[in-house]
């Protein structure tokens, strides 16, 4: 065993409870690999986890973090396709905020030379959340009106990337000016409303009676409600967050509970008889069951990085310490962020 650094969920709060410790380390299984941690990227279900507000989890004290980059240090017995040194990035289920992790050699990821770690680790949780929800879930195609909630966070700038270049006419919310101009002036979207005032005229305005072909939502409470009355016959509600049930740094079931009985009650005959679907992804589920799908679609987000077609959204990079991760969960909380936080080592090339 080796020892390595970790910040770690002790108690639920607010971002202060956060801690660092010094953490065994085990050698890697046969299956595994140990990487050397050179960037993390920051989700809001991280914060939901230190809340205590999100689902699976692992028993306390447990470090967030689902999508690092980093370096190969140690290979266990079978594994055969990795050798020491090289980068990868990993898809975890937890435990990102440390300075090493074990991770399955099934979730690690070739990442392209040219790219930073801060760079290649702002890209999977997001780009391939967007993907799943645009591509397999809501069969997005060519000429199709899709409305994006929080367009000018990390999945949001990804989903509006993605959505433009399969040319999709692209709507969005956002809560800034500062995000609203950057989705539609720097992303490419038709529009972008304010998320903070009621959106749901202004789209009806812009698309018509008939309404949107595919709403993706991370919000949940009464903009699930908006959604799904804006959906045109055979459209599609791709619901993958619930970021409505925290909007403060700190938990509150009162919160929570408005928010769950502000979703709206979905009897599948009304599915029927509007002619419309309603799905939900969770990425992490699918990472030990639909691997091959998350394989291919990384690859070719990757590969599109690499020819300039699509590019990470980064606003901060704080450190991969106790008070840098404290500093991002507050920003994040704030909704200051436009596109995608991470956290970056010390000793990385960020």
């Amino acid at each position: 065993m080796t020892k390595t650094k970790a910040i770690l969920i002790e108690r639920h709060g607010g971002p202060g409870v956060l801690v660092e410790r010094d953490i065994q380390l085990r050698d890697p299984a046969p299956d595994e690999v140990e990487l050397r941690v050179h960037a993390v990227g920051v989700n809001f279900a991280d914060l939901l986890m230190r809340a205590g507000l999100y689902d699976t989890v692992p028993p306390r004290p447990y470090s967030p973090g689902f999508e690092v980059a980093g370096e190969i240090t140690r290979i266990g017995s079978r594994v055969t396709e990795w050798r020491l040194g090289d980068r990868a990035v990993a898809l975890l289920r937890y435990g990102g905020y440390a300075c090493d992790v074990l991770v399955p050699s099934i979730q690690l990821f070739h990442y392209p030379n040219t790219l930073t770690p801060v760079q290649a680790a702002a890209i999977p949780v997001v780009f391939l959340t967007a993907w799943v929800c645009l591509f397999d879930s809501a069969n997005a195609r060519p000429g199709q009106t899709v409305l994006v909630l929080g367009a000018g966070g990390g999945v949001g700038t990804a989903a509006v990337q993605l959505a433009v270049r399969h040319g999709l006419r692209v709507i969005g919310t956002a809560g800034t000016e500062r995000k609203r101009s950057y989705v539609v002036k720097d992303l490419g979207a038709e529009a972008c409303f304010d998320s903070r005032r009621e959106w749901e005229p202004d789209i009806v305005e812009l698309v018509g009676a008939r309404g949107i072909d595919i709403a993706l939502d991370s919000v949940g409470g009464r903009a699930t409600a908006a959604c799904r009355r804006l959906l045109a016959p055979l459209g599609r509600l791709v619901f993958y967050g619930f970021s409505e049930a925290m909007p403060q740094s700190k938990r509150s079931w009162l919160r929570a509970a408005r928010a769950w009985l502000r979703m709206p009650l979905i009897h599948p005959l009304s599915l029927v008889q509007q002619n419309i679907g309603i799905s939900g992804v969770h990425l992490l589920h699918l990472q030990t069951k639909e691997v091959a799908v998350l394989r291919f679609a990384l690859d070719e987000i990757y590969r599109r990085v690499t020819d300039g077609e699509l590019h990470s959204v980064v606003d901060r990079v704080f450190p991969l310490d106790r008070a840098g991760a404290a500093e991002a969960h507050q920003y994040i909380h704030a909704r200051e962020n436009l596109g995608k936080v991470v956290l970056s080592a010390a000793d990385s090339a960020s």
